[in-house]
């Protein structure tokens, strides 16, 4: 078997290429990604009460998700443009320090279309882009901010049906 039809977004040469979708169904498709954003307790205390110098950060970084879900074909090359039904973005504070003395802000992003072509790269993106945001407008109080845990959570639709993220650093995959 030739080694480069194992992989999809290379041709005969072995060049990148975009897939070629255009035989595929459109279906219902949605997907659910995470990223979290560690930051000092002060920090995440004068998010919660609007003082910081640069506005309201979890606005901006909701608006800044959703713009980044729209521009995603725009920074990863082999990405389709596919026209986004929606985009959510939500936040989830957590208080209570880590061993290290952060808290945590996890961010969690949902995208959906109706495509050949599934959103998770969309979800992954929303999710990334306002954590960078989180960062930008903070980061003149507290620069040791960090993120992990960006993955997607969930897809459904298409051809490789439902994927559902467990504890495991694996998940798993349905409908294969």
């Amino acid at each position: 078997m030739n080694k480069m039809a194992e992989f999809t977004h290379f041709n005969e040469a072995g060049r990148a290429r975009m897939v070629d979708i255009s035989a595929k169904d459109s279906t219902e498709r949605l997907a659910t990604a995470q990223a979290r954003v560690f930051l000092l307790p002060e920090t995440l205390e004068k998010i919660q009460r609007g003082k910081i110098a640069k506005g309201d950060v979890l606005a901006v970084a909701q608006v800044a998700g959703v713009m980044g879900a729209k521009k995603t074909p725009d920074l990863i090359p082999m990405c389709h443009p596919i026209l986004l039904a929606s985009v959510d973005i939500s936040f989830k504070e957590e208080p209570q320090p880590n061993s290290e003395g952060r808290c945590s802000i996890t961010i969690t992003a949902t995208a959906k279309t109706t495509a050949p072509t599934g959103v998770e790269m969309e979800a992954m993106t929303a999710a990334t882009v306002a954590a960078l945001t989180i960062y930008d407008m903070c980061k003149a109080v507290d620069r040791g901010m960090s993120f992990s845990d960006v993955f997607l959570l969930s897809k459904s639709g298409g051809k490789s049906g439902t994927y559902s993220r467990k504890d495991s650093a694996e998940g798993t995959a349905e409908g294969r």
